[in-house]
Protein backbone atom coordinates (compact mmCIF):
# COMPACT_ATOMS: atom_id res chain seq x y z
CA UNK A 1 0.00 0.00 0.00
CA UNK A 2 1.39 3.35 -0.83
CA UNK A 3 1.78 5.50 2.14
CA UNK A 4 0.69 9.26 1.63
CA UNK A 5 2.35 12.20 3.57
CA UNK A 6 -0.16 14.24 4.92
CA UNK A 7 -0.49 17.52 7.08
CA UNK A 8 -3.45 19.40 8.49
CA UNK A 9 -3.77 22.86 8.89
CA UNK A 10 -6.10 23.87 12.11
CA UNK A 11 -5.56 22.05 15.55
CA UNK A 12 -9.11 22.66 16.88
CA UNK A 13 -11.75 20.06 17.58
CA UNK A 14 -12.35 18.63 14.58
CA UNK A 15 -8.33 18.78 13.50
CA UNK A 16 -7.52 16.96 16.53
CA UNK A 17 -10.13 14.56 15.94
CA UNK A 18 -8.65 13.49 12.38
CA UNK A 19 -5.16 13.62 13.84
CA UNK A 20 -5.82 11.13 15.70
CA UNK A 21 -7.57 9.07 13.33
CA UNK A 22 -4.62 9.59 11.08
CA UNK A 23 -1.98 8.30 13.38
CA UNK A 24 -3.78 5.14 13.77
CA UNK A 25 -4.13 4.62 9.70
CA UNK A 26 -1.82 2.25 7.84
CA UNK A 27 -0.49 3.86 4.92
CA UNK A 28 -0.76 7.77 5.92
CA UNK A 29 1.74 9.65 7.36
CA UNK A 30 0.98 12.68 9.40
CA UNK A 31 3.93 15.22 8.99
CA UNK A 32 2.98 18.00 10.08
CA UNK A 33 -0.02 20.41 11.20
CA UNK A 34 -0.01 24.52 11.56
CA UNK A 35 -2.26 26.36 13.62
CA UNK A 36 -1.69 30.16 14.53
CA UNK A 37 -3.89 29.53 17.78
CA UNK A 38 -3.61 26.61 19.05
CA UNK A 39 -0.99 25.16 22.05
CA UNK A 40 0.54 22.10 20.71
CA UNK A 41 1.92 20.40 24.44
CA UNK A 42 -0.70 18.30 24.56
CA UNK A 43 -0.59 17.00 20.72
CA UNK A 44 -1.21 13.55 20.55
CA UNK A 45 2.12 12.52 18.54
CA UNK A 46 5.48 14.57 19.49
CA UNK A 47 7.27 13.24 16.04
CA UNK A 48 4.39 15.31 13.96
CA UNK A 49 6.21 19.08 13.72
CA UNK A 50 3.73 21.56 14.18
CA UNK A 51 3.81 25.04 14.10
CA UNK A 52 2.06 28.12 13.54
CA UNK A 53 2.99 29.21 10.09
CA UNK A 54 1.04 27.42 7.30
CA UNK A 55 3.82 27.08 4.75
CA UNK A 56 5.00 24.07 7.71
CA UNK A 57 2.20 22.29 5.82
CA UNK A 58 1.79 24.10 2.23
CA UNK A 59 5.71 24.54 1.70
CA UNK A 60 6.56 20.75 2.49
CA UNK A 61 6.71 19.20 -1.52
CA UNK A 62 6.64 15.52 0.29
CA UNK A 63 3.26 16.40 2.01
CA UNK A 64 0.73 14.68 -1.15
CA UNK A 65 -2.25 15.71 0.87
CA UNK A 66 -3.75 18.40 3.31
CA UNK A 67 -6.84 18.73 5.49
CA UNK A 68 -8.19 22.13 5.99
CA UNK A 69 -9.61 22.07 9.73
CA UNK A 70 -9.07 25.77 10.34
CA UNK A 71 -11.93 28.23 10.61
CA UNK A 72 -14.42 28.83 7.35
CA UNK A 73 -13.72 32.20 6.25
CA UNK A 74 -9.65 30.70 5.36
CA UNK A 75 -10.77 27.02 3.52
CA UNK A 76 -10.99 28.61 -0.20
CA UNK A 77 -7.63 30.65 0.41
CA UNK A 78 -5.75 27.65 1.80
CA UNK A 79 -7.63 25.08 -0.73
CA UNK A 80 -6.44 27.79 -3.60
CA UNK A 81 -2.78 27.36 -2.23
CA UNK A 82 -2.60 23.76 -1.30
CA UNK A 83 -4.13 22.88 -5.49
CA UNK A 84 -1.25 25.89 -6.63
CA UNK A 85 1.33 23.76 -4.40
CA UNK A 86 -0.05 20.13 -6.26
CA UNK A 87 -1.09 19.02 -3.20
CA UNK A 88 -4.57 16.78 -3.29
CA UNK A 89 -7.28 18.85 -0.69
CA UNK A 90 -9.47 16.99 2.20
CA UNK A 91 -12.06 20.58 3.62
CA UNK A 92 -14.04 20.63 6.06
CA UNK A 93 -17.42 22.57 5.42
CA UNK A 94 -18.18 24.81 4.15
CA UNK A 95 -15.46 26.01 1.58
CA UNK A 96 -16.68 29.37 1.49
CA UNK A 97 -20.23 31.18 2.68
CA UNK A 98 -20.24 32.80 -1.16
CA UNK A 99 -21.17 30.69 -4.12
CA UNK A 100 -19.04 32.48 -6.15
CA UNK A 101 -15.83 32.51 -4.16
CA UNK A 102 -16.65 28.75 -3.96
CA UNK A 103 -16.53 28.71 -8.13
CA UNK A 104 -13.51 30.50 -7.82
CA UNK A 105 -11.57 28.04 -5.44
CA UNK A 106 -13.18 24.99 -7.66
CA UNK A 107 -11.98 26.57 -11.03
CA UNK A 108 -8.32 26.80 -9.55
CA UNK A 109 -8.44 23.22 -8.07
CA UNK A 110 -9.58 21.73 -11.74
CA UNK A 111 -6.67 23.48 -13.39
CA UNK A 112 -4.32 22.14 -10.80
CA UNK A 113 -5.61 18.86 -11.40
CA UNK A 114 -5.53 17.82 -7.65
CA UNK A 115 -8.37 16.20 -6.01
CA UNK A 116 -10.89 17.89 -3.20
CA UNK A 117 -13.21 15.79 -1.00
CA UNK A 118 -15.52 18.25 1.49
CA UNK A 119 -16.32 17.08 4.84
CA UNK A 120 -20.07 15.68 4.91
CA UNK A 121 -18.82 12.99 6.99
CA UNK A 122 -22.62 11.75 7.12
CA UNK A 123 -22.31 10.00 3.99
CA UNK A 124 -20.11 7.73 5.56
CA UNK A 125 -21.80 6.76 8.39
CA UNK A 126 -22.93 2.92 8.27
CA UNK A 127 -26.24 3.55 9.09
CA UNK A 128 -27.10 6.28 6.87
CA UNK A 129 -25.11 4.29 4.09
CA UNK A 130 -27.63 1.67 4.42
CA UNK A 131 -30.78 3.99 3.63
CA UNK A 132 -28.90 4.69 1.21
CA UNK A 133 -28.03 2.03 -0.67
CA UNK A 134 -31.91 0.25 -0.33
CA UNK A 135 -32.89 3.44 -1.98
CA UNK A 136 -29.97 2.86 -4.72
CA UNK A 137 -30.88 -0.78 -4.84
CA UNK A 138 -34.59 0.10 -5.70
CA UNK A 139 -35.86 -1.50 -1.82
CA UNK A 140 -38.35 1.39 -1.65
CA UNK A 141 -39.06 1.93 -5.46
CA UNK A 142 -39.26 5.87 -6.62
CA UNK A 143 -38.73 8.11 -3.78
CA UNK A 144 -41.74 10.64 -2.64
CA UNK A 145 -40.74 11.78 0.72
CA UNK A 146 -37.06 12.29 2.50
CA UNK A 147 -37.62 13.46 6.01
CA UNK A 148 -34.86 14.25 8.30
CA UNK A 149 -34.53 15.32 11.90
CA UNK A 150 -31.28 16.93 13.32
CA UNK A 151 -31.35 18.06 16.85
CA UNK A 152 -28.15 18.92 19.02
CA UNK A 153 -28.44 18.17 22.65
CA UNK A 154 -27.41 21.96 23.69
CA UNK A 155 -27.13 25.24 21.99
CA UNK A 156 -23.79 26.63 21.07
CA UNK A 157 -22.69 29.93 22.17
CA UNK A 158 -23.80 33.29 21.29
CA UNK A 159 -20.63 34.41 20.01
CA UNK A 160 -20.16 31.45 17.98
CA UNK A 161 -23.88 32.27 16.81
CA UNK A 162 -22.91 35.02 15.79
CA UNK A 163 -19.93 34.51 13.09
CA UNK A 164 -21.47 31.19 12.21
CA UNK A 165 -23.16 32.63 8.92
CA UNK A 166 -26.58 31.45 10.61
CA UNK A 167 -28.12 27.91 11.38
CA UNK A 168 -29.45 27.15 8.04
CA UNK A 169 -25.38 27.63 6.54
CA UNK A 170 -24.05 26.03 9.80
CA UNK A 171 -26.12 23.12 11.46
CA UNK A 172 -28.72 22.69 8.15
CA UNK A 173 -25.78 22.63 5.52
CA UNK A 174 -25.46 18.93 6.47
CA UNK A 175 -28.90 17.83 5.99
CA UNK A 176 -29.31 19.64 3.14
CA UNK A 177 -26.48 17.28 1.81
CA UNK A 178 -28.19 14.13 3.18
CA UNK A 179 -31.32 14.93 1.68
CA UNK A 180 -29.10 15.85 -2.01
CA UNK A 181 -27.48 12.07 -1.18
CA UNK A 182 -30.60 10.29 -0.26
CA UNK A 183 -32.47 11.42 -2.54
CA UNK A 184 -30.35 11.18 -5.80
CA UNK A 185 -31.85 14.73 -6.69
CA UNK A 186 -31.67 18.15 -6.70
CA UNK A 187 -33.06 20.70 -4.43
CA UNK A 188 -35.21 23.03 -6.40
CA UNK A 189 -37.00 24.92 -4.03
CA UNK A 190 -36.84 26.24 -0.69
CA UNK A 191 -39.37 27.37 2.05
CA UNK A 192 -37.84 27.42 5.28
CA UNK A 193 -39.27 28.63 8.71
CA UNK A 194 -37.42 29.79 12.06
CA UNK A 195 -38.49 30.65 15.69
CA UNK A 196 -35.79 31.21 18.74
CA UNK A 197 -37.67 29.33 21.31
CA UNK A 198 -34.35 27.84 23.34
CA UNK A 199 -32.29 31.23 24.01
CA UNK A 200 -33.30 34.90 23.10
CA UNK A 201 -29.73 35.78 23.13
CA UNK A 202 -29.62 33.60 19.91
CA UNK A 203 -32.38 35.95 18.44
CA UNK A 204 -30.15 38.50 19.40
CA UNK A 205 -27.01 37.89 17.42
CA UNK A 206 -29.49 37.16 14.22
CA UNK A 207 -30.15 33.75 14.18
CA UNK A 208 -32.94 31.24 15.12
CA UNK A 209 -32.71 28.45 17.47
CA UNK A 210 -35.81 26.34 16.30
CA UNK A 211 -36.48 25.82 12.26
CA UNK A 212 -38.35 23.75 9.46
CA UNK A 213 -37.35 23.87 6.06
CA UNK A 214 -39.27 21.89 3.65
CA UNK A 215 -37.98 21.45 -0.21
CA UNK A 216 -39.18 20.58 -3.80
CA UNK A 217 -36.78 18.13 -5.37
CA UNK A 218 -35.71 17.67 -8.68
CA UNK A 219 -37.19 14.04 -9.25
CA UNK A 220 -40.40 15.47 -8.20
CA UNK A 221 -40.21 14.40 -4.98
CA UNK A 222 -40.53 16.28 -1.65
CA UNK A 223 -38.26 16.85 1.89
CA UNK A 224 -38.48 18.27 5.08
CA UNK A 225 -35.42 19.12 7.53
CA UNK A 226 -36.06 19.97 10.73
CA UNK A 227 -33.84 21.50 13.52
CA UNK A 228 -33.38 22.79 17.22
CA UNK A 229 -30.51 23.56 19.06
CA UNK A 230 -31.36 21.92 21.86
CA UNK A 231 -32.56 18.36 22.96
CA UNK A 232 -32.54 17.89 26.02
CA UNK A 233 -32.64 13.96 25.54
CA UNK A 234 -29.39 13.76 23.64
CA UNK A 235 -27.89 14.38 19.89
CA UNK A 236 -31.37 13.65 18.00
CA UNK A 237 -30.63 12.44 14.35
CA UNK A 238 -32.68 10.39 12.33
CA UNK A 239 -33.73 9.81 8.65
CA UNK A 240 -36.58 8.63 6.74
CA UNK A 241 -36.80 7.57 2.81
CA UNK A 242 -40.43 7.18 1.70
CA UNK A 243 -41.18 5.45 -1.48
CA UNK A 244 -43.55 3.57 -3.54
CA UNK A 245 -42.49 -0.04 -2.49
CA UNK A 246 -41.76 1.31 1.73
CA UNK A 247 -39.54 3.37 3.56
CA UNK A 248 -36.11 2.90 4.93
CA UNK A 249 -35.28 4.28 8.00
CA UNK A 250 -32.65 5.03 10.19
CA UNK A 251 -32.55 6.29 13.84
CA UNK A 252 -30.65 7.41 16.60
CA UNK A 253 -27.61 5.20 18.16
CA UNK A 254 -27.37 4.63 21.39
CA UNK A 255 -24.88 3.48 23.92
CA UNK A 256 -26.31 -0.18 24.24
CA UNK A 257 -28.98 -1.79 22.11
CA UNK A 258 -30.84 -2.58 25.25
CA UNK A 259 -34.34 -2.51 26.08
CA UNK A 260 -35.78 -3.31 29.52
CA UNK A 261 -39.34 -3.87 29.50
CA UNK A 262 -40.92 -4.13 33.13
CA UNK A 263 -44.19 -3.23 34.95
CA UNK A 264 -42.97 0.15 35.38
CA UNK A 265 -42.95 1.13 31.94
CA UNK A 266 -40.31 0.35 28.60
CA UNK A 267 -37.09 2.00 29.00
CA UNK A 268 -34.16 2.48 26.44
CA UNK A 269 -31.68 4.49 26.95
CA UNK A 270 -30.38 8.39 25.34
CA UNK A 271 -28.98 8.93 22.35
CA UNK A 272 -24.82 9.41 22.45
CA UNK A 273 -25.05 12.67 23.30
CA UNK A 274 -22.81 14.73 20.27
CA UNK A 275 -21.46 14.71 16.89
CA UNK A 276 -17.83 13.01 17.93
CA UNK A 277 -19.57 10.29 19.79
CA UNK A 278 -22.26 9.33 17.05
CA UNK A 279 -20.41 10.23 13.92
CA UNK A 280 -16.85 8.67 14.87
CA UNK A 281 -17.07 5.46 12.33
CA UNK A 282 -17.71 8.41 9.49
CA UNK A 283 -15.13 10.06 10.33
CA UNK A 284 -12.92 7.54 10.27
CA UNK A 285 -14.43 6.28 6.60
CA UNK A 286 -14.94 9.58 5.15
CA UNK A 287 -10.97 9.84 5.61
CA UNK A 288 -9.88 6.54 4.51
CA UNK A 289 -12.22 6.81 1.00
CA UNK A 290 -10.40 9.88 0.60
CA UNK A 291 -6.67 8.59 1.02
CA UNK A 292 -8.24 5.91 -1.33
CA UNK A 293 -9.09 7.97 -4.00
CA UNK A 294 -5.72 9.27 -4.08
CA UNK A 295 -3.96 5.76 -4.47
CA UNK A 296 -6.32 4.51 -7.13
CA UNK A 297 -6.65 8.09 -9.17
CA UNK A 298 -10.56 8.43 -8.27
CA UNK A 299 -13.12 10.93 -7.74
CA UNK A 300 -13.62 11.30 -4.43
CA UNK A 301 -17.26 10.69 -3.86
CA UNK A 302 -18.27 14.35 -2.37
CA UNK A 303 -16.47 16.37 -4.12
CA UNK A 304 -16.55 20.56 -4.69
CA UNK A 305 -19.58 21.23 -6.32
CA UNK A 306 -21.21 19.39 -3.52
CA UNK A 307 -20.05 21.67 -0.90
CA UNK A 308 -21.51 24.16 -3.49
CA UNK A 309 -24.89 23.12 -3.84
CA UNK A 310 -25.24 22.78 0.28
CA UNK A 311 -24.29 26.13 -0.11
CA UNK A 312 -26.88 27.39 -1.78
CA UNK A 313 -29.11 25.39 -0.50
CA UNK A 314 -28.49 27.41 3.12
CA UNK A 315 -28.35 30.92 1.31
CA UNK A 316 -31.87 30.02 -0.07
CA UNK A 317 -33.04 28.92 3.45
CA UNK A 318 -31.58 32.03 4.63
CA UNK A 319 -33.32 34.37 2.29
CA UNK A 320 -36.72 32.38 2.41
CA UNK A 321 -37.00 32.53 6.07
CA UNK A 322 -36.69 36.18 6.01
CA UNK A 323 -38.77 37.05 3.06
CA UNK A 324 -41.49 34.83 4.51
CA UNK A 325 -41.79 32.59 1.37
CA UNK A 326 -40.63 29.77 -0.95
CA UNK A 327 -37.60 30.32 -2.74
CA UNK A 328 -36.01 29.04 -6.20
CA UNK A 329 -32.67 27.30 -6.25
CA UNK A 330 -30.64 27.23 -9.79
CA UNK A 331 -27.87 25.58 -9.99
CA UNK A 332 -25.80 29.08 -10.78
CA UNK A 333 -26.94 30.19 -7.55
CA UNK A 334 -30.02 31.60 -6.45
CA UNK A 335 -33.22 33.32 -7.78
CA UNK A 336 -35.45 34.72 -5.27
Amino acid sequence: MKTITTGILGAGRIGRLHGNNILRMHGVDLKAVADPYTDFESWPEAAVATGEDPDLVLGDDAIEAVLICSPTPTHADFIERAAAAGKHVFCEKPVDLEPDRIRRTLAVVEEAGVKLQVGFNRRFDPTFARVKQAVADGEIGDIHLVKITSRDPEAPPVDYVASSGGIFLDMTIHDFDMVRFMSGAEIVEVHAYGAVLIDPEIGNAGDVDTAMTTMRLSNGALAVIENSRQAVYGYDQRVEVFGSKGSAEAFNEVPAQVRLSTAEGINTENPLYFFLERYQASFVNELETFFDCIRNDEAPPVDGRDGLMSVVAGLAATRSRAVNRPVVVESSGITP
